[in-house]
């Protein structure tokens, strides 16, 4: 087959899943409640029954070992799922609201209704779990879905293609696999909301082909998310906290600490301590360890090895392209130009930036684009309020990193370049809904006679209270 004939075969393919996903909404098949049920379970019977193969793949691609595979993919989607099917009649349910007296006897309720068929386009980095956990909350509000996984994680791409048939409905959860060019002409179809997870220049490109069908979208982005450590806090607890974070699936996390601002006096120890928790995690050469990951491919992992020179490195340091291998990095005297400094690093390279004090923290946060997360290790109420109330960023957590994701009823997703929208528990199925104002007026007197003409002195009076 020619590259023409196979291109006309992909349009053909991926068109024809749109249809069938639309088609599948229109006949009204995922409105019923036990249709959004039954989803969910299945998709929870996939999580259980497959989970040896999800693992499998997510270690081909991205040399995860099974343990984090588990908690942070399979496990993180089974809690969502759960925690969302316990809650589905609440959050879809119709709900009363309070009217105008002006309106007379009157009853006013707001009722989510389906968007109808979304597209969802997931990144490589969590390949699981960042594609089907919004997929939950779409299920939920009873849209159809088309699915786009992304190419650089074949593995789990052929896998969840191969799955999702089986345990949902096949008609109308569709996947469409594929690169580049099979993500631009999904993009020419008009959707009724778009959801990408993955970095800012595709964001853009992703809102843009919105624009064009004036498609709501919702856009998780990343963006250098940084750590404040002062000296009121425990040391060694924040350096462990922050490494886990940090090289957890080798750095290649939105919400991962992208570098730390603390000041000169304390940065030395700091590595030193994130330097003995690396050791702790990972033993002397973590290239040999089986808890920690490799870089999707070896394009990024040369982009990453670019990055080592951006300071004096202190633990680490080294990097094998071919071998999508580069070791946890602790890098110091990393001036603020830096190019490590220039870019989201997602990847297993630290920086640690030297500051005078909190202020000057603050100042430098916010010289840069709001970030998708922000941390504080601080035991000072005053640094706390500075961080809460002199930065903005999607969410911010004190003493922890990353996990605040792990809370369903927190709102998860970025502000300004670091995203637009959010999702997680009640907030995927917001995402996928519409709200729909529905007004009933009921019997007894008709209290609108006073807000229509003719406009007489009494009605004046009445409606200005006097």
């Amino acid at each position: 087959m020619s590259d023409v004939e196979v291109a006309r075969a992909s349009v053909e393919t991926s068109g024809a899943k749109v249809a069938a996903a639309k088609a599948a909404f229109s006949d009204g098949r995922t409105r019923p409640l036990e249709w959004r049920r039954a989803q969910l379970e299945g998709l929870l019977r996939m999580l259980k029954e497959e989970s040896a193969r999800i693992e499998a793949a997510l270690h081909a691609d991205l040399g995860k070992s099974g343990v984090e595979a588990y908690f942070t993919e399979v496990q993180a989607v089974d809690m969502e799922a759960r925690h969302t099917l316990r809650n589905l009649r609440k959050w879809t349910g119709e709900r009363r609201v309070r009217t105008s007296w002006a309106l007379g006897p009157s009853r006013a309720s707001i009722r989510r209704e389906p968007l109808g068929t979304v597209l969802i386009i997931g990144p490589w980095n969590y390949p699981v779990h960042l594609l089907l956990m919004p997929l939950i909350g779409a299920l939920a509000a009873g849209d159809a879905v088309v699915l786009k996984p992304s190419e650089l994680t074949p593995e789990s791409s052929r896998l969840i293609a191969e799955l999702v048939p089986k345990y949902l409905d096949a008609e109308a959860v569709q996947v469409v696999e594929g690169g580049v060019a099979e993500t631009t002409r999904l993009l020419e179809h008009p959707f009724d909301h778009i959801f990408y997870t993955g970095n800012g220049t595709v964001g853009a490109i992703v809102m843009t082909a919105a624009a064009r069908h004036l498609t709501p979208v919702t856009l998780e982005l990343g963006g250098k998310s940084p750590v404040w450590v002062d000296d009121s806090y425990p040391l060694e607890r924040a350096a462990r906290t922050i490494a886990w974070g940090k090289y957890t699936n080798c750095g290649q996390t939105c919400v991962a600490p992208d570098y730390v601002l603390t000041t000169p006096e304390l940065a030395p120890a700091l590595a030193a301590a994130v330097g003995e928790a690396v050791a702790e995690y990972y033993g002397s050469d973590p290239r040999e360890s089986p808890d920690f990951g490799r870089i999707v491919n070896e394009r990024h992992a040369q982009r990453l090895a670019d990055l080592l020179d951006s300071g004096r490195a202190v633990v680490g340091g080294t990097a094998d392209v071919a071998a999508r291998y580069v070791a946890p990095t602790v890098l110091l005297d990393v001036p603020a130009d830096s190019p490590v400094m220039r870019e989201e690093i997602f990847g297993p390279i630290l920086p640690i930036v030297t500051v005078p004090d909190h202020r000057a923290a603050v100042a430098f946060i916010n010289a840069r684009p709001k970030p998708l997360a922000l941390y504080g290790f601080t035991n000072r109420a005053e640094v706390r309020e500075a961080l809460l109330t002199g930065t903005s960023s999607g969410g911010i957590a004190f003493g922890a990193v990353m996990v605040q994701l792990g809370v369903p009823a927190l709102p998860f997703g970025g502000v300004g370049p670091s995203g637009t929208g959010a999702y997680h528990g009640e907030h995927t199925v917001r995402t996928f809904s519409h709200e729909r104002a529905v007004l009933r007026k009921l019997r007894g007197p008709d209290l609108a006679a006073l807000i229509r003409p003719p406009y007489t002195p009494r009605k004046s009076r009445l409606l200005r209270g006097r």
